[in-house]
This record gives C-alpha cells, sequence and structure tokens, in this order.
C-alpha cells in the first residue's frame, strides 16, 4: 500500500466518506467561477477590453459601498430608507419573487392535479396552458404596461404568468403519470378522493413537481428582471438599466452577479432540502447508497 493510499484512508477515516465527497462536489463546481475570476483579473492587468465594457473586479465591490454609502445603517435598510438604493432593489426583487411564489405555486399545484385527474377540466386548461407556455412572460410585458402602468402590478403579474403556467403543466404531466393500479389500490381500501390525491397522486405528481418549481424560479427570474427593466420603478432589473443608461459598468455587472447568487442560494438551500424531504424521503427517486 502507497503512502498516498494510506493518507487518502486515513483522511477518510477522520473526515468521513460522505463529507469528503461534499467537499470534493464543492470544489469541483467552484473550478470554472474560480478560472472566470482569474481570467477577470488579467484582464484587468493587460487590458483586453475596455474598463468601460469590463470594469475591474475591484470596482464591482466599491459599487456595493458606493450605492450604500448614504444608508444610515442596517435597520434602516431593513426598512427600506430611500438612501438604501442597492439592499431597496434586492428587496424589491426578492419581494415579487417570494409574493408570485406564494400565490403561483400552490395555484399551480392544485389546478394541476385537478387536470390530472379529470380529463374534462384538462381539456379546457391544457390548451391554455400550451399556448401560455408557447410564449414567453416577456411577450406579456407591453400589454402589461398598458393594463397596469409601471410599478408593482405589472412585475407580479409577469411572474405569477410565467410561475403558474410552468408548475401547473408540470404538475398536471405527473399526476398523468401515476399509475391507475395505485390510485384503484387506495379506492379498494377504502380511500377517499382526498385520500387519492395526498397519498397517491401528490406524492406520485412530487418529482414532476419539484421540476416545474426548479424552470418556474430560473424562468420567473429571467421574466422579473426584464419586466423590472421596462415596466418597474425598482428592482434589480430596474438599476441595471438605469445603470448601462448611465454607462456605469461596474453597477450592471454587480446586479447580474446578484441575481446569479440569489438564485443558486435559493435552489440550494430551498429547492434541493425539499427534494430530499420528498422525492428521497418517498423512495421515487433511486440514489446509491
Amino acid at each position: 500500500m502507497t503512502a498516498i493510499t494510506e493518507f487518502s484512508i486515513a483522511v477518510q477515516k477522520r473526515v468521513g466518506r460522505q463529507r469528503l465527497l461534499k467537499a470534493f462536489k464543492v470544489l469541483l463546481g467552484s473550478v470554472p467561477f474560480i478560472f472566470l475570476i482569474i481570467l477577470w483579473e488579467l484582464n484587468t492587468q493587460f487590458v483586453w477590453f475596455d474598463p468601460i465594457e469590463i470594469p475591474p473586479l475591484s470596482d464591482v465591490w466599491g459599487a456595493i459601498f458606493f450605492l450604500q454609502s448614504d444608508c444610515p445603517g442596517f435597520v434602516a435598510a431593513m426598512q427600506q430608507h430611500n438612501d438604501c438604493n442597492l439592499t431597496n432593489n434586492i428587496m424589491s426583487s426578492l419581494g415579487r419573487v417570494i409574493l408570485a411564489g406564494v400565490v403561483g405555486i400552490p395555484l399551480g399545484i392544485a389546478f394541476g392535479i385537478l387536470a390530472g385527474m379529470n380529463r374534462t377540466i384538462s381539456g379546457y386548461l391544457e390548451p391554455v396552458g400550451i399556448f401560455m407556455n408557447s410564449v414567453s412572460g416577456i411577450a406579456w410585458i407591453p400589454l402589461a404596461i398598458v393594463w397596469f402602468g409601471v410599478g408593482w402590478e405589472t412585475t407580479l403579474f409577469i411572474m405569477l404568468n410565467t410561475i403558474f403556467w410552468l408548475i401547473f403543466f408540470n404538475t398536471m404531466m405527473g399526476v398523468r403519470a401515476v399509475p391507475k393500479v395505485l390510485v384503484q389500490g387506495v379506492q379498494t381500501l377504502g380511500g377517499s378522493y382526498y385520500d387519492t390525491i395526498k397519498h397517491v397522486y401528490l406524492p406520485g405528481a412530487m418529482p414532476s413537481v419539484i421540476t416545474g418549481m426548479r424552470m418556474s424560479l430560473g424562468f420567473g427570474w429571467r421574466a422579473l428582471i426584464a419586466a423590472e427593466m421596462i415596466g418597474g420603478d425598482s428592482g434589480l432589473g430596474f438599476m441595471i438599466f438605469v445603470s448601462a443608461v448611465e454607462f456605469k459598468t461596474e453597477e450592471v455587472f454587480l446586479g447580474v452577479i446578484l441575481i446569479s447568487l440569489i438564485y443558486l442560494i435559493s435552489d440550494r438551500y430551498m429547492l434541493v432540502p425539499l427534494e430530499k424531504w420528498t422525492i428521497e424521503r418517498w423512495g421515487l427517486v433511486w440514489k446509491p447508497t
């Protein structure tokens, strides 16, 4: 046995194999970002692109403090003080996403289950769902501005339109994929209509529901940013648009990075745990031990 092998076994025993694998996955996922940061810093040194096109990383970092320079403090930021520009825009975008998710996801799941179980309801809603999913949420922005004006209503409408139909369609397809023998088994044992939904349709459709949630939040973020750019009066999309007009590319880069980080964090700490708690817990997805 070589020294490297002995060292590897010793590390696995001390740290734990699962923890070591998780750390390796995190490290592996960080490699592309580290590579991009190195290229970014090299561009700053050798000026392959002008600073107006790709600003130095230090300028992007400094934009955080510049946008918050007049903010009285943390409490004022949480209260959305007028001078706390960055946190106000972050909280505006987050508020719209949370509100659209709280309303759109339960409604999409409920109507998706009904459409999946009932062919009559499906006959009415499925063509509408196909039509709405085929039209990008961004395409509704001009009409939304005419209907609701510039502000919260327009961006919320675009988000709800994107989230609801994606969740609805994925849930409906998931319910239809549930084997009929499971439904008949519950009914044979005296289960009610509610028991069928709770113990068969909802768990069976959960992989499709989780996929729909991930898709809807991803596409919803894109639609939200576009809506804030065109029809919003606050938010990260609005900040990016205003900064681009004023040629403040460091603030544009900051906005893009914040959008990516917020989605990555929400996916990692909200959707992934939900997936483990439901799909893996019920044995709907095989996971090697």
